[in-house]
């Protein structure tokens, strides 16, 4: 099958099995897996094809949760105009950390932003709008532009859905995804990947690397916060649990299991962590040792990851 071809037809596979998602799987499910599928991916497109790796992005997803909060809860806004205030936020946020950190490379570059993840952390902690330890709560889902209820549930076979939030979360995951998607097969994403393979190449080449790594990591920073303020409004909650250094050494966890460099991969990922924790809640604090041996498990056979692997047997990449 040709290349465009078999593209068009993972896209249109993923829209249908996403719309029909909400009446096979239940619907928070499913809309907390878009929204670490869709920080995943824009983690993805920092490590995979800038290869940046970030330790902080924790700060970008929990702060566009608090942002978003505010600005719904107390601010009175309309959920799509709180998303994008939580957005640009977060991209605001992703440049002044990444105008710091990228002066530097390899690990000093993951401490450099895990150190001022840790800083949003301490605001998140220590300042008065956002509850502190009991996180932001009662957040509410408002009316998309001020018509459609995102409360509003629907019986469908006897079964209550709320349908209008899962699809306004699920139209924004694909708005973020084909941002991801284009930005990795545009020229500028071509150039992302001659730094990441080889950086004094693309130097001698006459390119600017700073800047073109500075807004790889500014639409990461964005896309991520995105993401988080999706997920403060499915919840109906901001906790210091999404700016914690746990939910960053997550989504580095995802994208490894997925598949790095590959555009399917941060989705299958996510899927995998997502699932389990679902699943294996009952075990308590076990979950972590058990996801743990997991990944563990998954490296040592799959050193490409899940899609990686995938894609080396059928010799395309995805």
């Amino acid at each position: 099958m040709h290349k465009s071809a078999m593209n068009r037809f993972v896209w249109i596979a993923l829209i249908i099995l996403g719309l029909l998602a909400p009446f096979v799987v239940y619907p928070v499910f499913m809309m907390k897996l878009l929204c670490f599928a869709l920080f995943a991916s824009a983690f993805n497109l920092l490590l995979g094809y800038t290869g940046l790796l970030s330790f902080g992005h924790a700060a970008f997803f929990g702060g566009a949760s608090y942002i978003t909060g505010q600005l719904v809860k107390n601010n009175g806004l309309t959920p799509e105009l709180g998303v994008l205030g939580g957005t640009i936020f977060a991209a605001l946020l992703g440049y002044i950390v990444g105008s710091l950190a990228i002066r530097r490379q390899g690990i000093y570059f993951a401490m450099v932003t895990l150190a001022l993840a840790q800083i949003v952390y301490f605001v998140a902690l220590k300042a008065p709008f956002t509850g502190g330890e009991d996180g932001l709560q009662g957040i509410p889902r408002g009316d998309l532009f001020g018509l459609i209820d995102l409360n509003r549930v629907y019986t469908v076979g006897g079964d209550p859905l709320g349908l209008n939030l899962y699809y306004f979360v699920f139209a924004m995951f694909c708005l973020g995804f084909w941002i991801i998607y284009r930005t990795i097969n545009s020229p500028f994403g071509q150039v992302l990947k001659a730094i990441r393979e080889n950086e004094p190449r693309a130097v001698s080449l006459g390119y600017k690397v700073e800047k073109f790594k500075l807004i790889a990591f500014v639409i990461s920073a964005a896309l991520t916060g995105m993401a988080g303020a999706l997920k403060s409004l499915v919840f109906q909650l901001a906790s210091l649990t999404d700016v914690s250094w746990h939910t960053s050494g997550e989504v580095v966890l995802m994208t490894l299991l997925g598949g790095v460099g590959t555009v399917l991969g941060p989705l299958a990922g996510a899927f995998t962590v997502v699932t389990l924790q679902s699943e294996l809640s009952s075990v308590g604090s076990w979950i972590t040792v058990i996801i743990g041996s997991i990944f563990v498990i998954c490296v040592l056979v799959f050193r490409r990851g899940f899609i990686g692997e995938l894609g080396r047997l059928l010799k395309r990449p995805l």
